[in-house]
């Protein structure tokens, strides 16, 4: 025997119309609120980091001139509950300046006045790298650019202040390694009178130009 089909009626119809709409609004909210959450865990690239988001692009103070590389600005570490937060330039490495027992290395203070002349008490603005925020310390890894637009970690090496440091992988590392190369070219800075057992570690075997 067949099945009798009933039908529906106008109001009916319109319940059924409403109930499905409200369904797919649903359903479409969901979605939306799936790939927002994949987007936040990377799933479709880099995740934003909290040092990304209150870092990346900001200018600050420098409040303070470590060495030739390190310098505080005038924002709270949360991740090291400090007052100030500690950059590390990225991809450049300044000679180190006296400790106990210990000298200072080759054209350290040079290096040091350089960016406390360049950057103490000025605003700069930070440019993280993708592949990381945070060094072996803790310390922040960015880019520093000054007032007038240039880059602090680029100036140092172009000027012979610092090496360009073949460590640690980063997004500028082969314009750094050029600059170095122009810079011991025409011996300036620490370049004029660097000596082999002034090197650090890791340029033990870097050829240097012929006197």
């Amino acid at each position: 025997m067949a099945k009798r089909r009933y039908k529906l009626t106008g109001v009916q119809r319109r319940i059924r119309y409403a109930g499905r709409k409200a369904l797919g609004m649903v359903l479409l909210a969901a979605i939306v609120t799936g790939l927002v959450l994949a987007d936040r865990l990377g799933v479709f690239g880099t995740a934003p980091t909290p040092d990304r988001e209150r870092y990346d692009g900001k200018t600050f103070f420098v409040v303070h001139v470590v060495d030739g590389d390190t310098l505080d600005i005038d924002a709270r570490d949360e991740q090291r509950d400090r007052p100030y937060t500690r950059i590390r330039l990225w991809g450049v490495d300044t000679p180190e300046l006296a400790k106990k027992n210990r000298p200072a290395q080759h054209f350290a203070d040079e290096a040091k006045q350089f960016a406390e002349e360049t950057a103490a008490g000025r605003r700069v603005k930070l440019e993280l790298d993708p592949r990381g925020s945070r060094g072996r310390y803790g310390r922040l890894l960015a880019y520093v650019y000054l007032p007038d637009g240039r880059m602090l970690n680029r100036s140092l090496v172009e000027e012979g202040y610092g090496y360009a440091d073949p460590r640690f992988g980063h997004r500028r590392m082969s314009e750094f390694n050029r600059l170095q190369r122009q810079a011991m070219k025409a011996r300036r800075g620490l370049w004029e009178e660097i000596r082999p057992s002034g090197l650090p570690s890791y340029y033990r075997d870097l050829k240097l130009p012929a006197d």
